[in-house]
């Protein structure tokens, strides 16, 4: 089922972005962003993904001609209007609470000939959700072109951020046998440049196959509470010359390590079950 993102700009509320993210697990923007502005966050992944690929280690597979980049801030001309923008800082206060952090910025390219994933969560479910029934981090994606069913649209099976897969691998990937539930839930994500959505990472979802000539790159940010742990899997870096340009407002709410000169990413956060059609078997 096609669906475009509903919480318009009458939805920034508490108990609106709550409901949705509670509820459905994702939630979106639409023109939260001129084009203009898309089109160069667009220029640079490009500049971005075609560094990556040169340079070993840069660019890690999630799939075949589907890559993940992780990039530092000041690499991506348009963080600080991300990391300002009202709808962006009213979503991750609402759930995240005053003390939220930004832990990881990359993006996401599915290229022509990109295969269906697995469904999938981006990770384990922490205690915090499990037991406590608390979401504690969010991930929030910005399309640098105006997606089409041919580009490989994201696909996300509302509702099941709630899912207990702790018996399956990585807690993370669930069986064959579970996909009709997925299935049955499956809306597909058709955004336009200059939208956002936020979306709760344990939300089962998957990327679909690209059939069309062109790649669908996407800016992806990873927000979390004060007790989550996710960016003890990334190393944001900042330049002493980039910090002294940033508003308080966003140092404040960012996990970093201050250098001189940026190192360049080698990437590390591996999800192997994503190389599998169907995802990694039981004995995985």
């Amino acid at each position: 089922m096609k669906q475009s993102f509903e919480l318009e700009a009458s939805g920034w509320d508490t108990a609106a972005i709550m409901r949705g993210l509670y509820g459905d697990g994702i939630i979106g923007l639409p023109g939260a962003f001129d084009r203009n502005w898309a089109a160069r966050m667009r220029e640079d992944i490009d500049a971005l993904f075609a560094e990556a690929k040169a340079t070993p280690g840069g660019a890690l597979p999630r799939g075949p001609e589907r890559f993940y980049v992780e990039v530092h801030p000041e690499r991506v001309r348009g963080f600080v209007d991300i990391a300002t923008h009202p709808w962006f800082v009213a979503v991750c206060r609402a759930v995240l609470g005053p003390d939220y952090r930004i832990v990881e910025v990359g993006f996401d390219v599915p290229g022509p000939g990109a295969q269906d994933q697995p469904w999938h969560r981006d990770f384990a479910a922490p205690e915090a959700t499990t037991k406590g029934r608390r979401l504690n981090s969010l991930a929030f994606n910005f399309t640098a072109v105006d997606t089409t069913e041919e580009m490989g649209p994201f696909e996300v099976a509302p509702g099941t951020q709630w899912d207990d897969l702790s018996a399956y691998p990585n807690g993370m990937f669930p069986p064959r046998e579970l996909f009709p539930r997925y299935q049955a839930r499956a809306q597909r994500k058709l955004p336009r440049m200059g939208d956002i959505s936020a979306r709760s990472a344990l939300t089962i979802h998957r990327g679909t196959a690209n059939r069309s000539a062109v790649s669908r790159p996407v800016l992806v940010v990873g927000v979390d509470a004060p007790d989550a742990t996710n960016a003890h899997h990334h190393d944001l870096q900042v330049t002493r010359g980039y910090a002294a340009t940033l508003p308080a407002e966003v140092l404040e709410h960012l996990t970093y390590r201050l250098v001189d000169e940026l190192e360049f990413v080698v990437q590390a956060h591996t999800i192997d079950g994503l190389l599998q059609a169907d995802g990694p078997s039981m004995a995985a």
